[in-house]
């Protein structure tokens, strides 16, 4: 701490009003003994904090909540920090991986108390509306919008992924990527029974081709294999169908669509596919070990894929090296959406900042490079949301694990269908209530031996109801952001 800030903290302290002194004074009289020593407790832990110097590390904090970000940027924050010897010391950047929790905790808190976070951070997009809760004005992040139109950025990037880190108009965050889903599906059982995919439209067609490939494999009686390998409990995935269907959280005016058409037979339609005689779903999650072990026995045919997890798979089942397709999603209706999205990431800048333009340079370094968006795809199979690299070569290779599949190919052939997202501080509240409505449509059904689409139509836009009511009420205790 300066000399000059510890002399006017010390005179702020010094010259509290005589009288108030002289009351806390009598009120201390009046209390008991240890009332009293947790006062004066208090007292020290008050002026030690306040004096209390904050230790800044020299150089340009960058913060990512991923371990794969981490090692994909090491090297390029290594080469500029290298390229520019005559920068100060302050001016070089320093990488540090956090998680996410604890990097969104860490970042709000020091916006709110006005302490030091890092220069750069990515945010994942379920944690943006935490950001975007207060006046504009208030928001910790650098307001992008102007440099993108100015510099001809906004028209280069897929317009879709910069919604979720646009707030009233205004955009506070580069976006990283596009996250298409589409269908990846097991191609040695589905081509061995002589299944045609390219018939395939609509979930109505999926489920009428692919149906007797859902089988008893080992003569007990019991069902082992089924379509596809989430369950009604997957918020994430039935928020990803929702979008797809037209429906979702709120539209591009920020306004509540939970209680929508589209969201109600979604949620009817997927309680269906978990049920009955006719269930088509299992629950066999890539994140958790039971699922790992059915999909690689082989209970499962196929699975909704954004990009990120075409890449996941790569890695984490190698045996099914060439026995791996990917197809557009099939759509609602004829006609309709073959693709929807599930993820996202951006870098945001801190506006209280020091270094916001060397912190903008190197943002489009990392983001909008080909070389970057190259190591990006051969890594973890991400697509850029730059469309000027979408013709890039690397992104026609084909891939042996796809059964040769120029899979990259196929995910920037939808990425403009993906859906638009919000950037609501309610959002995450409304995709829980999402999933709390498909829930109760589920156990009605089940209490009632339900597992037909229309009869449940009527529940389900009922719960939906509900779910708007209650992220409705919720809405109107924030002056700042309002139903409009």
């Amino acid at each position: 701490m300066s000399q000059s800030n510890l002399t006017e903290r010390l005179t702020a302290l010094i010259s509290l009003p005589r009288d108030l002194l002289v009351g806390l004074v009598q009120s201390i009289e009046h209390i008991s003994t240890g009332t009293r020593v947790i006062v004066v407790i208090g007292l020290i832990t008050t002026i030690a904090v306040w004096f209390w110097p904050i230790p800044q590390r020299p150089g340009i904090e960058f913060w990512v909540f991923a371990d794969i970000h981490e090692q994909m940027y090491r090297p390029v924050v290594e080469a500029w920090n290298e390229d520019r010897p005559g920068a100060s010391r302050d001016e070089q950047i320093h990488i540090f991986m956090i998680g996410a929790d604890p990097m969104v905790r860490r970042a709000l808190a020091g916006f709110w108390s006005d302490t030091p976070v890092a220069a750069m951070m990515e945010i994942a997009e379920s944690y943006s509306g935490l950001f975007f809760s207060g006046p504009l004005d208030e928001i910790g992040f650098v307001d992008l919008t102007d440099r993108l139109k100015e510099e001809g950025i906004y028209e280069q990037i897929n317009e879709a992924s910069f919604s979720p880190w646009t707030s009233r108009g205004r955009i506070f965050g580069l976006p990283h990527d596009v996250h298409p889903v589409l269908l990846g599906y097991r191609a040695d059982i589905v081509e061995a029974a002589g299944i045609d995919v390219s018939t395939i439209e609509t979930w109505e067609d999926f489920i009428r081709v692919m149906s007797p490939l859902i089988s008893d494999l080992d003569g007990d009686g019991i069902t082992d294999r089924y379509l596809l390998d989430f369950w009604y409990t997957s918020t994430p995935h039935i928020y990803a169908l929702c979008l797809q269907a037209g429906g979702g959280t709120f539209d591009q005016q920020e306004r509540l669509i939970l209680d929508s058409e589209a969201n109600a037979r979604v949620a009817a339609t997927l309680v269906t596919w978990c049920l009955g005689e006719d269930r088509i779903m299992i629950d066999a999650s890539h994140t958790n070990a039971s699922g790992h072990v059915i999909k690689t026995r082989g209970h499962v045919v196929a699975t909704l894929m954004p990009d990120w997890l075409a890449g996941a798979y790569i890695t984490q089942f190698p045996q099914f090296h060439g026995k791996m397709k990917i197809m557009p999603l099939p759509a609602w209706d004829p006609g309709g959406r073959r693709a929807s999205v599930m993820g996202g990431t951006m870098l945001a800048i801190n506006k209280a900042s020091e270094h916001k333009e060397v912190c903008w340079e190197f943002a489009k370094e990392i983001y909008l490079s080909e070389a970057c968006a190259r190591s990006l795809f051969e890594s973890v199979h991400i697509i850029s949301p730059v469309k000027s690299l979408w013709d890039k070569p690397f992104y026609r290779k084909r891939f042996d694990y796809f059964s040769g599949q120029r899979s990259g190919l196929l995910y920037i052939e939808h990425a403009e269908e993906v859906p638009l997202r919000t950037s609501s501080p309610f959002n995450q509240m409304a995709i829980d209530e999402l999933g709390i409505a498909v829930s109760a449509v589920y156990r009605h059904a089940v209490a009632r031996g339900i597992d037909d689409v229309d009869a449940l139509l009527p529940v389900a836009r009922e719960q939906m109801r509900l779910a708007e009511e209650r992220v409705a009420h919720e809405m109107r205790r924030n002056v700042f952001v309002t139903q409009p």
